[in-house]
């Protein structure tokens, strides 16, 4: 079974499922999820954990992403994209490049966001897309959400592309939406592409027919991440005889001041663990208090080297 992580190229028409689903038939494996959906319209990198590395899914979730999309103003839909229902059109001529710039940019920063109704957010037990499909409109609690930067790539009014750098959870579609409604006239997502998922750059992700080449190659272990990688700012410690059943239990074990390198751990950091031949085993957490490791997630047991 392959461990790791493969940065995936979805393409336009595919959903993530759907990348998933074409993923265990390519590598013969049940075991995988995707790190956060990616619209069918949409393209772009999407992280995609294999085997022990599905339990990264929900840390990997929680990673910043970056975006490139067209805004197109003066429409509204009601899935805030181009794919919906047009709900309203409304003139754009008297807008100004300047005038859409201040609108654009004002969103930097923190702002309450308020999920669409097609998305998979839930509502009392049920995902919003799923009441949307019934024609229903339910009330949601806006979330804040952090716009870190947004660079303006072109105006050709009634068209704005830009690239947005924001945080987990953020609706780009629901953003084209605020900004159409800030300026009075309306708007929505024309085009959406994630180029950078985490540490995941579109440079480097593969499309489902690249990855399959590489399995017929027998290359395919050239485009997994290790799961170990992805904690690369983690140092490395090293269970002696006594710690390894321990770590390999999920269990605490007491710190060795000789395992250290770099000085010493503070309280709270977060530590790579590995048995005496150099398998990863879980990440742990130093606690000062108790000199002790404490653990964090743990991948892998005996029956998995």
């Amino acid at each position: 079974m392959i461990h790791g992580v493969i940065n995936v190229y979805k393409e336009k028409g595919f959903t993530s499922h759907d990348v998933v689903a074409k993923l265990r038939g390519i590598t013969r494996q049940k075991k995988i999820g995707h790190t956060g959906t990616l619209d069918p319209d949409a393209e772009g990198v999407l992280p995609v954990c294999m085997g022990k590395a599905t339990r990264l899914c929900d840390m990997l979730t929680d990673k910043d992403k970056t975006y490139e999309a067209v805004l197109l103003l003066g429409t509204e839909t009601d899935t805030q994209d181009t794919s919906g229902v047009i709900l309203a059109g409304k003139d754009t001529s008297h807008l100004t490049e300047e005038t859409v710039r201040r609108a654009v940019l004002s969103f930097t920063g923190e702002y309450e966001q308020t999920p669409p109704m097609y998305s998979a957010v839930k509502v009392n037990g049920r995902k919003l897309y799923e009441l949307a499909r019934e024609g229903k409109v339910v009330e949601r609690s806006a979330r804040k959400v952090r716009i870190h930067e947004i660079r303006i790539l072109a105006v050709d009014l009634p068209r704005v592309r830009m690239e947005i750098h924001c945080s987990k959870g953020t609706y780009i579609r629901t953003l084209c939406h605020d900004i159409g409604q800030s300026l009075g006239c309306g708007g929505c997502m024309e085009q959406l592409f994630r180029t950078r998922a985490g540490r995941f750059e579109i440079a480097e992700s593969l499309r489902l027919s690249e990855i399959e080449k590489k399995r017929d190659d027998g290359t395919l272990m050239e485009a997994v991440v290790p799961v170990d990688e992805m904690f690369p700012d983690y140092r490395k410690i090293v269970a002696d005889e006594k710690q390894e059943p321990l770590a390999y239990n999920g269990n605490t074990f007491p710190h060795r001041v000789s395992q250290e390198t770099g000085g010493g751990l503070a309280d709270g950091e977060k530590v790579r663990v590995y048995d005496r031949e150099g398998n990863f085993i879980a990440v742990y957490e130093y606690r000062s208090a108790e000199d002790n490791f404490r653990v964090k997630k743990m991948f892998f047991d005996r029956n998995s080297k």
